[in-house]
């Protein structure tokens, strides 16, 4: 009879922590999930050659259908950029993706999208607190597969490269006019401080708890950057 209490309680304490667990807990472990579905997905994945000459990702993990109007918050996600020595990624910073054509090219289903941020240039304005994708900076549809004549030809086009997921399917995507500004309230909630995200990645700040997963999945896939 206790034991058979002491194990309800035991559940019923895990069910309260499984409910507790705040938005920005799941979306760091959805974010940490999908970048390990994406490089593992094989020929389908992001080129592992471009992924190291990187200087920053983004990873927005489970965009919804009910968000696809027009002004309404599509997506928000992290964002983390290489450490000054190239090695290792800095403390995560959070973005929220809004506006655009995301809607229309990835049919209104819930997607994943990933950005890779290939030169310092690219990295400067993805810092600022407000940027249009394909206005202030470049940015094309990634190529998928392992060849070294995707990567050139797409590090050629832009400063920022984009790909999507929904229901495993993997391809680039083009997010020209969708507009990405900082999520302070995600920032606070994870600092404690409302930093700016240059902050964040410029400080050496220590990695929050929750997002150790994600930044250990990072240094797993590419812990240092191709010259």
């Amino acid at each position: 009879m206790f034991r058979s209490v002491a194990v309800s309680c035991l559940l019923f304490l895990a069910a309260l922590t499984a409910f507790a667990q705040t938005d920005e807990q799941k979306r760091l472990d959805a974010a940490t999930v999908m970048l390990k579905e994406s490089m593992d997905a094989g020929d389908q994945a992001i080129p592992q050659e471009l992924l190291d000459k990187g200087e920053c990702i983004v990873v927005i993990p489970g965009m919804k259908k009910g968000a696809f109007i027009v002004g309404a918050q599509y997506g928000r996600g992290f964002i983390s950029c290489r450490k000054t020595n190239g090695v290792g990624w800095t403390a995560p910073g959070a973005v929220r993706l809004e506006g655009g054509s995301v809607g229309f090219q990835i049919g209104g289903q819930e997607t994943d999208i990933v950005l890779l941020v290939m030169n310092k240039t690219g990295a400067q304005k993805m810092l600022t607190s407000k940027f249009t994708l394909g206005g202030d900076v470049s940015v094309a549809a990634g190529p998928v597969g392992r060849t070294s004549t995707a990567e050139t030809d797409a590090l050629m086009r832009a400063e920022i490269l984009s790909w999507s997921r929904s229901r495993g399917a993997f391809a680039g995507i083009s997010l020209k006019g969708s507009t990405m500004r900082e999520d302070e309230e995600t920032i606070t909630k994870m600092y404690g401080k409302a930093y700016k995200n240059k902050d964040i990645v410029a400080s050496g700040l220590a990695v929050p708890g929750d997002a150790k997963a994600l930044m250990a999945a990072l240094n797993k896939f590419s812990p240092r950057r191709s010259k």
